[in-house]
Order: C-alpha cells, then sequence, then structure tokens
C-alpha cells in the first residue's frame, strides 16, 4: 500500500479489528483503574436503616417544635445513650429524648434529630434552643443512596475510587474486571543497545522500548518487553515470533523505505495480513498496522517522538478498547494559538505544546523544537496541538484543537 493513509481511516480500522478481552475474577483491592466486566446489583438498602446525620439528641418533632415566637424552651428528659454502632433499647416517648451519634439507627417512636450544639444538656435534661427544618430533620432515611436491586454500578464501567468505596458498601470483595492485554514491545536497529549494557558513544540507548512500555501500563495493558532485535531478517523474524503469544506486538524502527529497514520483508515472511504502511501524519508517517497469525502488528517509527506519538493515536486506543474501555481518545480542549506555523496542506501535524489558563482563557504554544527526535518537546508538553492535513497557516490568536496529555495546567 504505497499511499499515506489518514489518521482517522487508519484508527477506524485499528478499532475494527479489535474486540474486548474476557473477564476474570479479581479482588478488591486490584479493581482500581479496571473495567467492570459486570453489572453490580444492590443485594440491600444502604442506609439499611434509617440513621442520624448529625451528633445529638433523637425526639418527636412534637415536642420541640416552636409554633410562637414566644414559646418556652422545650426541656426534655434523656432516657438513653446510642453510640454508633449500637441499636437504641427504648423507645422515645412523649417528653423523651434519646442522645445519639452519626451514623446509629433512628429509635422508635423518634422522627427528629436536633444537632448537639442546638441543645444544652445538663444531667437527664436537654433543653432545645434552636430547631430545623422541621420533621424528619438530621435524618438519612434507609434506601437514601442505594435501593436494593437497583443496578448501581453497569458493567463497563472504568473503577475509580468511589466506585471502590460503594463496592465495599456492597460487600464485593470479589468481581469480575475485562483481562489486561498483554503487548509485546520490541525496537530494532543495530544501533541500539539496553540500559544495561557497556556504553558506547556510537551507540543509542533503547529508550522507545521503556517509553512505549509506559503507555502500555498507563492505558492498562502488560507490557512484555523483548530486548532489542539486530538489522537482520533471521534476528527480527525469531524475536518477532517470541512475541506473537500476546494480544498486540509494537515494533519500533524498521518501517521506512532504507536498504537496513527489515520489517516489512519480515512481516511478510511471517504471513501478515496488512492493512496499512504510511499515515498522512507528522511526527509519524512511516507506521504499519495488520495482523499476524492471531496476534495485531503494529509497526512504529524509530524516532522517539514519532513512535510515542503514533502510539498515542493508534496502539493507546487498542489497548483501551482491549481492556474494556469504552472512551478511547484522550479528552480535547479548545485554546488559542500563540505562535505562527506553516505546512504543506499533505498531512495532519501533532505539536507538542504547553497548554496555559491566562485570566481566563485557555492559551497554547509549542515547547520548542518540534524535530522527531526532540524527546523534550514530549517532556516539556501537556497537550498535543492538532493541526488538521488541510490547514496551511496558523496565526497567534487563532483556535486549535489539543489533546490533553495531562490535567494539569
Amino acid at each position: 500500500m504505497t499511499d499515506l493513509t489518514r489518521l482517522e481511516t487508519a484508527q477506524e480500522i485499528v478499532l475494527n479489528a479489535i474486540q474486548p478481552l474476557g473477564c476474570e475474577k479479581i479482588g478488591l483491592l486490584d479493581s482500581l483503574g479496571r473495567v467492570l466486566g459486570e453489572d453490580i446489583i444492590a443485594p440491600r438498602d444502604n442506609p439499611p436503616w434509617d440513621n442520624s446525620a448529625m451528633d445529638g439528641f433523637a425526639v418527636r418533632w412534637e415536642d420541640i417544635k416552636q409554633e410562637h415566637a414566644i414559646a418556652k424552651i422545650p426541656e426534655l428528659v434523656i432516657i438513653e445513650d446510642v453510640p454508633a454502632g449500637a441499636v437504641a433499647t427504648k423507645a422515645v416517648g412523649k417528653g423523651q429524648a434519646i442522645r445519639i451519634m452519626t451514623g446509629a439507627p433512628i429509635p422508635e417512636g423518634a422522627d427528629t434529630v436536633v444537632r448537639v450544639e442546638y441543645t444544652e444538656a445538663t444531667g437527664d435534661r436537654v433543653r432545645i434552643l434552636k430547631t430545623e427544618s422541621g420533621r424528619g430533620a438530621n435524618i438519612r432515611p434507609r434506601g437514601e443512596d442505594v435501593k436494593r436491586g437497583d443496578c448501581i454500578i453497569r458493567k463497563g464501567t472504568l473503577l475509580r475510587p468511589a466506585e471502590v468505596g460503594m463496592l465495599a458498601i456492597l460487600a464485593k470483595s470479589f468481581l469480575m474486571v475485562h483481562q489486561r492485554p498483554r503487548v509485546a514491545i520490541l525496537s530494532t536497529g543495530d544501533e541500539l543497545i539496553d540500559l544495561d549494557e557497556q556504553f558506547d558513544e556510537h551507540k543509542i540507548v533503547n529508550s522507545n522500548s521503556y517509553g512505549i512500555a509506559a503507555g502500555v501500563q498507563e492505558a492498562g495493558g502488560i507490557p512484555v518487553l523483548l530486548g532489542i532485535a539486530k538489522d537482520d531478517l533471521n534476528a527480527l523474524a525469531a524475536k518477532i515470533q517470541q512475541g506473537l503469544g500476546c494480544e498486540l506486538l509494537v515494533l519500533s524502527g524498521g518501517v521506512s523505505m532504507g536498504d537496513y529497514d527489515f520489517t516489512k520483508a519480515v512481516f511478510a515472511q511471517l504471513g501478515a495480513e496488512m492493512n496499512f504502511w504510511k499515515l498522512a501524519i507528522r511526527p509519524g508517517q512511516p507506521v504499519a498496522f495488520g495482523r499476524i497469525q492471531r496476534t495485531l502488528a503494529f509497526g512504529l517509527p524509530g524516532n522517539p517522538v514519532s513512535s510515542m506519538v503514533t502510539f498515542d493515536q493508534l496502539v493507546r486506543p487498542a489497548i483501551l478498547k482491549m481492556g474494556g474501555h469504552q472512551t478511547w481518545q484522550r479528552p480535547v480542549v479548545q485554546a488559542v494559538f500563540q505562535e505562527t506555523f506553516t505546512k504543506q496542506p499533505d498531512r495532519r501535524h501533532f505539536l507538542r505544546g504547553i497548554l496555559r489558563r491566562e485570566n481566563g482563557v485557555l492559551t497554547v504554544r509549542t515547547t520548542g523544537g518540534q524535530g522527531s527526535g526532540i524527546l523534550t518537546s514530549l517532556v516539556k508538553a501537556n497537550g498535543l496541538i492538532d493541526i488538521p492535513v488541510e490547514v496551511e497557516r496558523l496565526n497567534p490568536g487563532d483556535l486549535v484543537n489539543v489533546q490533553l496529555l495531562t490535567h494539569n495546567f
């Protein structure tokens, strides 16, 4: 396939090839960030009984209501103390009160709670100095939060701390979640050395594998590092075959048209069914995608920025969908561009940008040099400025779309 494929077409091809993985049973403490694989039905009401929302006194409204401004301050007899976790043994009768703590069940006969700061207690007597909103004040009714039989969290929900807390309330110590895809990661090139190899000024440290592995983890996948494949057909084929037990395979380097770029030949040798080889984007034009046996394979560029940008646009959505997520793209905001930029109307550009909020207006500028080998352009960035194919020029003040890389700006 020699023509450039538009990014949106490539994303559609990739996502259409992906099916969410099956489910597995895990413990609640391991569920944060996972995607729920079952509907969660409440087995009981929460709270399971009417309970006090305040420390104070459980009383009958009839005994404390003030119908006239000059009415006498009510004084009641305290017949019992009920701390949280305990249940009253007595019912509240006329002229009586029970001291009650937050969360304790409302005693029989009481229909209102007066907060402690609105009272004055002496011995077994309490004076009601102030009342609030009427009958039922400061009482949380049974089932106010959750009613038995309701679907509280639906299948496909990303589990955040709030969902984990709710699952604990519902006594779900184990639950079904979507499995995490395994992603085999391989870098190619004779020029590469790994982190633990002896330094050689003529070599380049293999940063791509580690940046990609971090991206895999952020998206909820499990990275499987295959190391470095030398520029040799047999060596590359052997390394690729090691990764074919994983759901996804990601190679970086070797997908251009140079004399030592062997990925295309090895993919053909292994019987790969390829969908595209080049994208109409910058950085990252040489990008391959297809299937080798049961494994979906991506070939990303070797330049570190190109590798990470194309990972973000194609591989990250694939991992998210495979892991059961319902949303695959990064959030997008509009910002005021602060520079001048020109390009040919042939490719979609992703500039690394710094978003700021200035006087209530969201602005963005580039991080400086935008070369595909300048990884600091991504280190400084909190967004990717997305410039459509057809746009040739941007001026200060123009509105641009920015994909959020972080929420801190």
